[in-house]
């Protein structure tokens, strides 16, 4: 069965390291640590295929900017035939506190237009894992999101990529119950 995984974040040398990029980062991470193939230019995107025993599984990171991640990840969904169940969103969250995790079944794109733009293609009945990048201290959001996390807060930044990459796993592996069950709540300083 194939799945899909799609990390969030906008693309090109500026936005690297961003809050807003952490989707990429667990892709990255995941492509690493896996037998996954090399990045290709697909659908908008840029997709790598990992295969877990008998399991095939895509990784994507939509080039098209954050906010229309929607048409890249319809037309891998369309394209391969994969229902929402068997997919599962990475992106940052500025209502969570730096590193927390939060795993859903479905819901609300809780003011993140990357899964704002991607419901509006799908709906809201696909997994999404949503990492805390903490919430702007001016009320300021773009400026936070597209900025980089403080020196303090980076290594709490690479051990949620690591619990994310190990969540993320674990939906492909266990399903989506058992990777809320096991992660959830994971990844921040008060663990």
């Amino acid at each position: 069965m194939l799945k899909v995984v799609v990390g969030l974040g906008n693309p090109g040398k500026q936005y690297e390291g961003t809050r807003h990029n952490i989707g990429f980062q667990v892709i990255d991470q995941l492509a690493f640590s896996g037998s996954a193939g090399p990045f290709q230019e697909k659908m908008g995107g840029i997709v790598s295929e990992l295969r877990e025993g008998d399991q095939k599984i895509l990784l994507v990171k939509p080039q098209t900017f954050m906010n229309l991640s929607g048409n890249c990840v319809g037309q891998v969904m369309r394209f391969h035939k994969i229902q929402p169940e068997n997919l599962l969103v990475v992106c940052d969250d500025m209502n969570l506190p730096v590193g927390k995790l939060r795993l859903r079944h479905k819901g609300s794109h809780g003011g993140n237009n990357g899964l704002r733009d991607i419901q509006s293609v799908l709906g809201e009945d696909y997994g999404r894992l949503k990492i805390g990048v903490g919430s702007p201290r001016n009320g300021e959001a773009v400026s936070h999101v597209l900025g980089r996390f403080s020196p303090a807060e980076k290594p709490v930044v690479e051990d949620a990529i690591i619990l994310a990459t190990q969540a993320v796993q674990c939906w492909w592996s266990m399903g989506i119950e058992s990777a809320m069950n096991r992660f959830n709540g994971k990844g921040d300083s008060k663990d």
